[in-house]
């Protein structure tokens, strides 16, 4: 019976922390700033612990049942709380003190469990024993669940089915410690009776796990969800109105199908069209193919290489019949290679020579992406670049993101390049920046491909023109050890959103 209730042990601290993991992940997919995120979500967590084990000392009398009470606490909350989270991002607009009060209250009943164990496995074991198996099991099943949670449970079952799979685990312990610790317990068919109510609770969550969730984004998204789909990496959801497809990562919406080409083509267009000699081209991000959809229209270019981390937005954009008609097949094109890659380390992986790079990554709304904006980064990119190449970059908006926008083209310049401004209006976004920059000089091409729909040579002048309200301010230089850009970024983005 040791060796069971050592098992149970295990069971219990990768349940404790897969619930950690959920919050931390969701509370990143749907505020943003990871690092922010996952620190308040596992500082509060372990406080909650501390106090979750002081409380155990006045656990005095019937120390089995409490224990079990206490697992079927925690399966059940634990287990509800990512479909909690998203219907209280969707619906109220308290998400932050749900989040924590949510983790608070498990944290707690995790920091119960396992003093009231080591009290039931004394009889057992020597005190040093039981501290060192208890401590040993915990820490492995920790290890355990901090591994599969990333490679195994978010790609395949995703947040809400993870909780309420290690809520049903959790159930599962408190009915086997029912047969377990027999002897100590009063009433048991109750407390059996009870474990089992909970489980066909937990487990009618996994059917209608679904349902819970697309309740949930219905609400969040004005459109109707068509496709959605949770990745080691982000939140990615589709939605339909009309003609209108709309793509959203991490909540954050990243182009409308109905004036999309209108950032593309300014992404792409006055880099490509300046560089009628680019035989090779660079793009980074970009995995839906619509930047790529640009480029393909260069005759001239001979080889393309996508750098997109999420594996599952290049399959989606290669394989959904609508999504694959956005982009016009470009994934499909012999000339294209595509690598599902970290941008940062990609850079320092090889040696070819590029002679232009297209630099479309999300606003740098966190610190792991306000990284692909930083000095470190354009140094990297330098080094794959041809002497006398381009690169563009997205900006975010200089007018609802103006400190933000020319952090960027500071940091830019601060690697010791020339770099050209510019914007353009973008309906579904407003205002939208980019940066071109190189070592050597660009003018403004005098010809464009035929068929774009938005930009021609005659207007692109007017691009590079910014009125006062738009005009540079000081800014300080994304640095790795700095991030300035993602402070600037979630102050000016939560004055617009106020």
């Amino acid at each position: 019976m040791a060796a069971a209730l050592l098992v149970a042990v295990l069971l219990i601290a990768a349940c404790g922390l897969v619930y950690e993991l959920v919050a931390g992940a969701l509370a990143s997919y749907l505020l943003g700033d990871s690092i922010t995120q996952f620190s308040t979500v596992i500082g509060t967590y372990l406080f909650a612990m501390g106090i979750g084990s002081w409380l155990s000392r006045f656990v005095v009398r019937n120390v089995a049942a409490r224990f079990v009470q206490i697992e079927l606490l925690v399966g059940v909350v634990g287990g509800f709380s990512s479909a909690l989270l998203f219907l209280a991002f969707s619906y109220t607009d308290s998400f932050r003190l749900v989040l924590y009060l949510l983790v608070f209250i498990v944290g707690s009943l995790v920091g119960l469990e396992i003093p009231l164990l080591m009290r039931l496995l004394r009889d057992r074991f020597d005190f040093k024993d039981t501290v060192s198996n208890v401590l040993t099991f915990d820490y492995l099943g920790a290890l355990g669940a901090s591994l599969l949670f990333p490679l195994v449970l978010v790609p395949y079952l995703g947040l809400v089915r993870t909780a309420l799979l290690f809520g049903l685990i959790n159930a599962a312990v408190a009915l086997w410690t029912t047969y377990l610790l027999a002897p100590a317990l009063r009433q048991v068919w109750r407390t059996r009776l009870a474990c089992l109510l909970a489980m066909l609770l937990l487990g009618a969550g996994m059917v209608w796990a679904d349902r819970l969730t697309d309740t949930a984004e219905a609400n969040l998204y004005a459109d109707e969800v068509v496709l959605a789909k949770t990745t080691p990496y982000q939140r990615i959801v589709v939605t339909a109105w009309r003609n209108d497809l709309r793509l959203f990562l991490n909540s954050h919406l990243q182009f409308s199908s109905r004036d999309e080409y209108r950032y593309h083509e300014a992404l792409v267009h006055p880099a490509m069209a300046a560089r009628p000699s680019a035989r090779r081209v660079l793009i980074l991000g970009g995995g839906d193919g619509l930047a790529l959809r640009e480029v393909l229209k260069y005759p001239h270019v001979e080889h393309v290489r996508l750098v997109d981390l999420d594996p599952e937005v290049t399959r989606l954009f290669t394989r959904h019949p609508e999504l694959r008609r956005l982009n016009q097949g470009a994934f499909d094109d012999p000339r294209v290679q595509v690598d599902n890659a970290d941008a940062f380390p990609w850079l320092d992986g090889g040696s070819d020579r590029y002679d232009v790079a297209l630099i479309d990554f999300p606003d740098p709304s966190n610190f792991s992406v306000g990284k692909l904006y930083t000095t470190a980064f354009y140094r990297r990119l330098l080094h794959r670049l041809a002497p006398d190449a381009l690169f563009v970059v997205q900006s975010t908006s200089p007018l609802f993101a103006r400190q933000s926008y020319w952090c960027v083209v500071e940091t830019i310049r601060a690697v010791g390049v020339n770099a050209w401004p510019y914007h353009v209006y973008v309906p579904s976004f407003g205002e939208w920046g980019f940066v071109m920059a190189s070592r050597g000089d660009w003018t403004m091409p005098e010809q464009l491909p035929a068929g774009l729909r938005f930009l021609d040579a005659q207007q692109m002048p007017a691009m590079f023109e910014f009125p006062p309200d738009m005009a540079a301010v000081a800014s300080d230089v994304n640095r790795l050890d700095n991030q300035a850009l993602v402070q600037y970024y979630e102050r000016e983005w939560s004055a617009v959103t106020r």
